[in-house]
């Protein structure tokens, strides 16, 4: 298979365009001491992103309706509670891996 040199171009293009605003806002912020308000309100975005991770993918459109995903339910209980047992970010993905396969098995 062989990539034209336009679409060579194109892909570096959208790697750069994607890794810009991942890597830019550390650069910038390096040097700089933050106020404690903004290292506060900093603080809150893991959580908020694994929070619409989680719900994303408790929600599944059915038709026209909303409904919930029950296997990942299942799932979640026993990963959320080791999350908050342990803090520990690789036993909370074993057990959620493990719980979810489980899950699949048994239902």
């Amino acid at each position: 298979m062989s990539t034209s040199m336009p679409m060579f171009w194109l892909i570096a293009a959208c790697a750069i365009v994607t890794i810009l605003p991942r890597i830019l806002p550390f650069a910038l912020v390096r040097g700089v001491k933050l106020p404690a308000p903004v290292l506060k309100w900093l603080s809150y975005v893991p959580l908020v992103l694994l929070t619409a991770l989680i719900v994303e993918g408790m929600l599944v459109q059915e038709g026209g309706t909303l409904a919930v995903n029950w296997e990942g339910l299942l799932a979640l209980i026993p990963t959320a509670v080791v999350a908050l047992w342990t803090r520990s970010l690789s036993a909370t993905v074993i057990v959620g891996v493990l719980a979810m396969a489980m899950v699949r098995l048994l239902f």
